[in-house]
C-alpha cells in the first residue's frame, strides 16, 4: 500500500469544481483533480430524496495531505454537508507515485 489516496466529492456545478481543484492544486494540496462534468446522483437528504445532476471531482493526494484538503474543500463547497470521501491507492506505477509526492511537498523557496 502507498500513502497515496483519491478522494472523492460531488458538487452542483462546474464552476464551483473549478474553483475547489485549482485551490487544492495551488495549495499543493492535490497533485491532480479530474472533473467529471456530469454525474446523476439519488440520495437521501432531509428525510426527502433527491435525483441530481452533479459534478465529480476525483483528487490524487496523499494521506499526509487530507486534513488540510478535506478542510479547503468544505472552506468552498457550496454544500451544507460536503461529501468527502478518500479511498486508499493500493498500487499504482511507480513514476506517478513519485510524481504525486513532488507536487505535494512545499514549494522551495527561491535562494537569495
Amino acid at each position: 500500500m502507498t500513502d497515496s489516496i483519491i478522494v472523492f466529492t460531488t458538487i452542483d456545478t462546474e464552476r464551483a469544481a473549478l474553483r475547489i481543484a485549482g485551490s487544492l492544486v495551488e495549495r499543493r494540496q492535490a497533485a491532480c483533480v479530474n472533473i467529471i462534468k456530469s454525474v446523476r446522483s439519488i440520495y437521501r437528504w432531509k428525510e426527502k430524496i433527491h435525483d441530481d445532476e452533479e459534478v465529480l471531482l476525483l483528487i490524487k493526494t496523499q494521506r499526509s495531505s487530507f486534513e488540510d484538503a478535506r478542510k479547503t474543500i468544505q472552506e468552498l463547497h457550496t454544500y451544507d454537508l460536503a461529501d468527502i470521501i478518500a479511498v486508499p491507492v493500493e498500487l499504482a506505477d511507480a513514476r506517478v507515485l513519485e510524481w504525486m509526492a513532488g507536487c505535494l511537498r512545499p514549494a522551495e523557496k527561491p535562494s537569495s
